[in-house]
C-alpha cells in the first residue's frame, strides 16, 4: 500500500517522505519492525515510541509516524496525536473493516462480558448474524473462540480481529469497551451501529484519579455511535446522555420514564423473572444468570437489539435461552452438601451484587473468600473489606493477583475495612491454601464464593503469569 493510502484520514502537520514509498506493514513496536513498514511512534505511560524511532529505522522501517521530528535524514510524517494517528492507519491498512459490518460496544464498570455475550446470542438465533465477540473471558468469531490478553486490545490488534471476522462472515461484532480504551483512542475512528452503559462504580481510579474523569472516558463512546443504550438506574446516565451526539433509549426498573421499563422482579436461586415493558407492551421475561443485577444486563442487551431491528418479543424469547456466563456467578460441582461459585467481582459494587444475589436466596451461611489485585486502585480495597464483612456469614480474606505488589500489603489494606466488625474472618495469603481451607471448613447449606478470578486461569506473581484455575483447584482438593 502506498503511503498516501495508509495516511488517509491522519492530520499531518510536518513531513519529509515520498508519499509513492509503498509500506509492507505497519507496526508500533520496534522489536517487532519489518523491512519497509511504517513505524509507529507512540507516547505510552511506560515508555515513548519516540526513543525508538531510530532502531526501527536501522531494522528497515520505510517511514515513521510521530508526534516529534526525528533529527537526520529519516523519512517521516509528522501528527499532533500519534495513537488516533495509529488507529486511523491500522483502519486503513486493513481496508475498513469496521464499515462493512455492524459494531456494538457495551462500556460500563459491571456486567459487560454478561451483556455482549447475551447480545450475541440475540442476534445469531433472531437476526441470522454471525457475530465476532471481542471480551474480557475471550474473542470469538461465530462459535470460534480465541484468546484475549485485555478487555479491549491495542488500535492495530482491533482492526486486524475485524478484519478476520469480516473474511470469516461476521455481520456483526459486539465488543467490551472499556475505558482505558476509549480514553487512550485504542477504539478511536470507530462508528458504533450501537453503543451500550451498563453501570459506573469505583474501578481504576489509579489511571483516572476521580470519578468523574472515569465517567467521562465512558461517555466518549456515546460520541461514536448511532444509537445509546443507557441504564437510566445509573447515577451516572445523565453525563452519559449529555454527552451523547446520537439518539439514546434508556431501559431501568427505578426511573419510570425508561423506554424499556422492568416491573415486577422475581429473584430465584437460578434464574429471575421480571415483566418488561416496551412501548406500551409488557411480556414477561425469564433469564437464567440469577441476581437482581441480572434484569439490568437482560435488558441492556434486549434493548441494543432493538436497535438493530430485532423485534421486542424475539429479543425477549431469546434472553430466555441465554444461561451463564464462566466465571460470572458460575456454579462448580461438588457433589457434597456445599455450594461453591465463581464469580469475577474485583469491584466494590460487583462483591456486594454478588453477595446480595447470594444472601437473597440461601438459608445457609454465605462464605466470601476474596482479594485484590496489585499495582491498581488501593482505595476500593478497604470497602471491599467493609462490604464482604457487613454482607457474609464468614470472610476468608487471600491473595488475587498481587503482582509486583507485598500480598500483606494488600491484605491489611483490605482488613482495614473490616475493622469494627463482628464477623469472624480467617487471612490465609496463598489463595490455593485458602480454597482448600474453605472446603474442608465447609458445612452443609454454606454457599461459597470465590470471588476475582471469575474467568481467569493465572494469577499473576510479581511479573509472572503463573496458571491458576479455580476449578481445577477445587476438583483437586474434593477428590483428595
Amino acid at each position: 500500500m502506498r503511503l498516501e493510502q495508509l495516511l488517509a484520514g491522519v492530520a499531518i502537520t510536518a513531513s519529509n517522505a515520498d508519499w509513492n514509498t509503498e509500506i509492507t506493514g505497519v507496526c508500533f513496536d520496534s522489536r517487532k519492525v519489518t523491512p519497509g513498514c511504517l513505524f509507529v511512534a507512540v507516547v505510552g505511560y511506560v515508555s515513548d515510541g519516540h526513543q525508538y524511532i531510530a532502531m526501527a529505522v536501522e531494522k528497515g522501517a520505510a517511514c515513521v509516524l510521530c508526534q516529534n521530528a526525528p533529527e537526520g535524514e529519516i523519512p517521516y510524517v509528522q501528527t499532533a496525536d500519534t495513537r488516533k494517528g495509529l488507529a486511523l492507519v491500522s483502519a486503513n491498512w486493513f481496508d475498513r473493516p469496521a464499515e462493512k459490518m455492524k459494531i456494538v460496544g457495551v462500556t460500563g464498570t459491571n456486567g459487560k462480558t454478561t451483556t455482549t455475550n447475551l447480545i450475541k446470542t440475540i442476534l445469531e438465533e433472531k437476526a441470522g448474524a454471525k457475530v465476532g465477540l471481542l471480551g474480557t473471558n475471550n474473542n470469538m468469531i461465530g462459535d470460534l473462540v480465541l484468546p484475549t490478553e485485555r478487555t479491549t486490545p491495542e488500535s492495530y490488534e482491533i482492526q486486524e480481529l475485524f478484519a478476520r471476522m469480516y473474511r470469516e462472515g461476521c455481520t456483526h461484532i459486539v465488543m467490551e469497551v472499556s475505558s482505558h480504551a476509549l480514553y487512550l483512542d485504542r477504539v478511536y475512528g470507530i462508528d458504533y451501529a450501537v453503543g451500550v452503559f451498563t453501570n459506573l462504580t469505583q474501578d481504576h481510579l489509579d489511571f483516572h484519579k476521580t470519578m468523574e474523569n472515569y465517567g467521562r472516558a465512558k461517555a466518549i463512546l456515546f460520541r461514536n455511535c448511532a444509537y445509546g443504550c443507557i441504564n437510566a438506574d445509573d447515577p451516572y446516565a445523565g453525563l452519559m446522555t449529555e454527552n451523547a451526539t446520537c439518539r439514546v433509549l434508556t431501559y431501568g426498573a427505578e426511573s419510570g420514564n425508561a423506554d424499556f421499563h422492568a416491573s415486577g422482579i422475581r429473584l430465584a436461586s437460578d434464574h429471575v423473572d421480571f415483566d418488561g415493558t416496551y412501548q406500551g407492551e409488557t411480556k414477561p421475561v425469564t433469564i437464567g444468570i440469577p441476581g437482581r443485577f441480572s434484569v439490568y444486563n437482560a435488558m441492556a442487551a434486549i434493548t441494543a437489539c432493538l436497535c438493530l431491528g430485532v423485534s421486542f418479543a424475539d429479543a425477549v424469547d431469546a434472553i430466555g435461552d441465554c444461561g451463564g456466563v464462566m466465571g460470572r456467578a458460575e456454579v462448580v460441582p461438588t457433589g457434597r452438601e456445599f455450594t461453591m461459585l465463581i464469580d469475577y467481582a474485583h469491584t466494590p459494587d460487583a462483591l456486594e451484587n454478588i453477595l446480595s444475589t447470594v444472601r437473597a436466596t440461601t438459608d445457609g451461611r454465605v462464605v466470601i473468600l476474596f482479594g485484590c489485585g496489585g499495582d491498581r486502585d488501593r482505595t476500593k480495597r478497604p470497602i471491599m473489606g467493609k462490604i464482604a464483612a457487613e454482607l457474609a456469614d464468614f470472610v476468608i480474606v487471600t491473595s488475587d493477583n498481587p503482582r509486583t505488589e507485598q500480598p500483606d500489603g494488600i491484605i491489611q489494606d483490605i482488613l482495614a475495612g473490616m475493622e469494627g466488625t463482628k464477623t469472624p474472618y480467617v487471612v490465609i495469603e496463598n489463595r490455593k491454601e485458602a480454597i482448600g481451607w474453605a472446603i474442608d471448613n465447609a458445612r452443609p447449606g454454606d454457599v461459597i464464593i470465590l470471588a476475582g478470578k471469575g474467568h481467569e486461569t493465572y494469577q499473576i506473581i510479581g511479573t509472572e503469569k503463573r496458571h491458576f484455575d479455580e476449578r481445577e483447584v477445587i476438583r483437586a482438593f474434593l477428590n483428595s
